[in-house]
């Protein structure tokens, strides 16, 4: 018999790469462990909530929340310290694609909601129930949200 504290902990081996991963391309390099932390402390108290293989993208839904909050509170009282500190975080999602011009310029153009399920659809490599799980939508809502979102990007690439 499989224990509730083993099965998280199998979980917690499994997914706390994918979990970090998408920490590290949205936040600085420095906090990913700590939020990674809270994430699985979340987890850990909500673990009662989540669908069997539903996992992974529920645990992106409480990342995409912890990275939320952690730029809230950024925002509050260190933004004098974050212009002096030196660039070593790791690229987001929006640096990886100024490679190319174009490409930028259209991703900017873009509305957050977008570039996140963008994102999560191409570098996360989430499928449309995953997607679902990770928004907290319908399967339909989210595969009609992605088809606008690649279908207003082709659009502004277009341009």
């Amino acid at each position: 018999m499989v224990t509730p504290d083993a099965s998280f902990e199998r979980a917690y081996s499994q997914y706390l790469p994918a979990v970090s991963g998408y920490l590290f391309r949205r936040v600085e390099r420095q906090h990913v462990e700590d939020l990674a932390a809270d994430v699985f402390a979340i987890a850990w108290r909500k673990r009662a909530s989540v669908t069997e293989g539903e996992e992974l993208p529920w645990l992106y839904r409480i990342a995409a929340n912890v990275v939320s909050n952690h730029r809230r509170k950024q925002a509050t009282g260190v933004v004098l310290l974050a212009s002096l500190r030196p660039a070593d975080s790791a690229p987001s999602a929006e640096d990886i694609v100024v490679a190319d011009a174009s490409l930028a310029s259209a991703w900017r153009k873009l509305k957050p909601a977008e570039r996140e399920l963008l994102t999560l659809a191409l570098v996360e490599d989430l499928a449309p129930a995953e997607l679902a799980v990770a928004l907290g939508v319908s399967v339909n809502a989210a595969t009609i949200r992605l088809h606008r979102a690649r279908a207003k990007l082709a659009a502004l690439l277009a341009e």
